[in-house]
């Protein structure tokens, strides 16, 4: 969400890169060994896709802009919205389990 929050913030920015988190890879890469490249610079990508080892990436615009901006105020709300949505749908959840566990232990 914070960085959602810096992409709506920056929408006015010129030349502002929208960047976005990619879980499903930052899982799917922590979770198996290293078979990347090999890389001969220290400035050289690890597999010429991942900006960083956070699983930070540039989101790609739907439609450019002549300032070089690719925030896009719609998909960034719509993205903060449903970030929003599955937040509070954790916290529910989480709500419930530790309720049932509170129950349990009183006796109730």
């Amino acid at each position: 969400m914070e960085v959602l929050a810096q992409n709506i913030a920056n929408a006015d920015t010129p030349n502002y890169k929208a960047r976005d988190i990619d879980f499903r890879s930052v899982l799917a890469e922590a979770g198996t060994l290293s078979t990347s490249m090999k890389t001969t610079n220290a400035r050289h990508l690890p597999d010429g896709e991942m900006p960083g080892a956070d699983g930070m990436r540039y989101r790609m615009p739907f439609n450019t802009a002549m300032d070089g901006n690719t925030v896009e105020m719609s998909v960034e709300q719509a993205q903060y919205g449903k970030a929003a949505a599955e937040y509070q749908a954790t916290l529910s959840f989480l709500e419930n389990r530790i309720s049932s566990a509170r129950k349990a232990l009183r006796g109730d």
